[in-house]
């Protein structure tokens, strides 16, 4: 058993320790916004946020995860109120398939946290999410809109 915070709620899962925190966030806790891509923690489809920061929730076990505080792409809101970030992929009209895109929006959320005016040498660094579909430029747009209002 393992006790998870997630996006404010705590969650009681029949998991074994060493269970991958995306495991356990989707198919246990049923938040499915988060996605498995590669499962080996290269490609960011499963970013969530632990205390605020961005990790590939693959290779985190949930025995890592425990009394920390995770946010998953359901817990970014607050309520009817998009973040930022995500209003921001409506506007520029970011997502293609949008598979990658709730991995890509939680690590934009966390270097944003950071660093409200990243350089492109900031997103360089920080934003290392495979996006297959290649919206890069839109991505870096959206971060440039929200870092000059």
């Amino acid at each position: 058993m393992a006790n998870l915070t997630i996006n404010g709620k705590t969650f009681t899962l029949d998991v074994e320790p060493d269970t991958p925190l995306l495991w356990a966030i989707r198919e246990n806790a049923g938040l499915t916004g988060t996605k498995y891509g590669c499962g080996i923690a290269q490609c960011g489809a499963c970013t969530v946020h632990m205390d605020g920061v961005a990790i590939r929730s693959c290779g985190i076990s949930v025995s890592e995860a425990e009394g920390k505080k995770i946010t998953t792409i359901e817990g970014l809101a607050s309520g009817d109120t998009l973040h930022k970030v995500q209003a921001a992929w409506i506007a520029k009209d970011v997502p293609q398939c949008g598979y990658c895109q709730s991995g890509m929006i939680m690590a934009v959320a966390a270097l944003l946290a950071e660093k409200p005016k990243p350089t492109d040498a900031d997103i360089d660094e920080a934003i290392t999410n495979i996006c297959r579909c290649g919206t890069f430029q839109q991505v870096r747009e959206a971060i440039h809109t929200i870092a000059s209002a």
